[in-house]
């Protein structure tokens, strides 16, 4: 007699089938909002309890307000509020569920003559539309500090002024996977046609390998380019991971930005010989150096911040401590996902590919910064004196307000291609929202939220019709994320 298997339930089998997308997304809402702050949390628990380990300590010193058991309950009980990110994934998939129905209906009753394969599509489209709109604006309805000023008025008064804004990141997000899944719609179709009349050629094969490269490298030197010149437009976070990767002299980056608003001119005494000459005075270096009346322009070696004065070896140099830099947060990351996806018989397997995965992705990052830097330099003494003619201090303007920034900028990106394969799409679709976004101020007036909120509205329409049409269209980490809410 056959012993029949039992079925495995899964922990939400007993939610009826047609709320299951709601409940799925409520929690991967919660998971997002919370899971990074928790973990933020621990980290900076786990520092402080270092700190402390030298001093002695006994029970009666616990104090029931102790930091790191308030930070938990307000990380835990923050996204229970109705107007918070949790709610609003709640709202967009439960509402994409609930109102397919009966917005198939009207189009059934008032719609166009149209075919019940586009009748569905777009009923599936507007359902989608309603339910997102409804999501951002909810969102947008929450009010927070960072987006209210005090301002006074014309009569001196003070006056309470806020600001809209807060979501843009979200709309940006869904605004990029929009194009995503239209361009690779339109290309894929493209490639069929071309591959069944025998003319898909070479060079549109590299484009489809090159396509995610050429997005993250785009991307990632508007978010360069932003970070020097308009920090303002990235988000706090952002400037400070980006200021510790890149290791660099703040009095650098101002001079850089003086360089492009005129307010430093080479070959005239403006007053800013102060700013590069304390670095000259903390390095060791002529004070002539730091004066760009004198200085045409100031010496690379003052970019290299002691490396000597070679930009290859400064290149090198930036390359290896990076490294090593980011294999301190990818190794223990790899080596747990390892721990957590592998068995006891491939355990040197899984530690092999651990390794290689957390070396190729830090080689990944510190070529990203040499890369940037040996940019800089070759816009400076190697390719751009050359180039470029006119008097060697307009030259040098030229150069340093701009032109050796747009050069790292240009070239960093390109190291994408060290990264694995796989990896690229779901790196280029991360950094380009961000990028798209220093297209843009973070803040505006309430007045025009309707505008975002149609955005996103439609934006996030597209991807989630689409995905129901064909789950392949929708890629990366968003693709992952509908495929568990909406899996049976």
């Amino acid at each position: 007699m056959a012993v029949s298997t039992p079925t495995r339930r899964g922990w939400d089998s007993g939610i009826p089938t047609v709320l299951r997308p709601l409940v799925r997304a409520y929690l991967f809402g919660y998971a997002s909002a919370a899971g990074p702050r928790l973990l933020t949390l621990f980290l900076q628990h786990v520092a402080r309890h270092r700190r402390n380990k030298q001093q002695t300590t006994t029970a009666s010193d616990a104090q029931p307000d102790d930091p790191f058991l308030a930070g938990l309950r307000r990380i835990l009980l923050r996204p229970l509020s109705l107007k918070s990110f949790p709610t609003a994934c709640a709202v967009l998939i439960g509402g994409t569920t609930f109102l397919e129905l009966p917005v198939k209906s009207l189009l059934d009753r008032y719609g166009w003559t149209i075919s019940d394969i586009a009748r569905r599509r777009l009923s599936r489209w507007l359902a989608s539309f309603i339910a997102a709109w409804l999501s951002l604006r909810l969102l947008q309805s929450k009010q927070t500090p960072s987006f209210t000023d005090i301002e006074h008025g014309p009569d001196g008064r003070p006056r309470t002024v806020r600001y809209a804004g807060r979501t843009l990141d979200l709309t940006f997000l869904a605004v990029t996977r929009a194009l995503d899944v239209v361009v690779g719609e339109l290309w894929r179709r493209r490639r069929i046609r071309r591959e069944a009349a025998g003319r898909w050629t070479g060079f549109e094969r590299a484009a489809s390998r090159l396509a995610d490269p050429a997005v993250f490298a785009l991307s990632s030197g508007l978010i360069m380019w932003t970070w020097i010149y308009r920090p303002s437009r990235l988000p706090r976070a952002y400037n400070k991971w980006i200021g510790s990767a890149a290791a660099v002299d703040a009095r650098l980056i101002t001079a850089l930005q003086r360089c492009r608003d005129g307010t430093l001119l080479y070959g005239k005494d403006t007053g800013q010989a102060p700013l590069l000459g304390s670095m000259c005075a903390d390095y060791g270096w002529p004070a002539a150096w730091g004066d760009p009346a004198r200085s045409l322009p100031f010496p690379c070696e003052m970019v290299h911040m002691g490396c000597g004065p070679s930009c290859e070896y400064h290149a090198l140099s930036r390359l290896a401590r990076s490294f090593r830099w980011a294999m301190m947060t990818y190794l223990p990351l790899s080596l747990l996902l390892a721990a957590r996806s592998g068995n006891r018989g491939n355990s040197i397997q899984a530690l092999r590919r651990a390794l290689t995965s957390a070396a190729r992705s830090s080689a990944f990052l510190g070529a990203f910064i040499a890369l940037f830097y040996y940019g800089v330099c070759l816009a400076r003494t190697r390719l751009g004196p050359r180039l470029l003619g006119g008097h060697p201090a307009e030259r040098c303007q030229r150069i340093d307000g701009g032109l050796c920034v747009g050069a790292g900028c240009a070239l960093c990106g390109w190291s994408i291609l060290l990264e694995n394969p796989g990896r690229r799409k779901d790196i280029a679709l991360f950094v380009a929202p961000r990028a798209m976004a220093t297209l843009f101020p973070r803040r505006y007036t309430p007045e025009k939220q309707w505008r975002e909120a149609l955005t996103f509205a439609a934006s996030a329409a597209v991807v989630v019709a689409a995905f129901a049409e064909n789950r392949a269209s929708v890629r990366g980490v968003a693709g992952g994320v509908l495929s568990w809410v909406f899996r049976e």
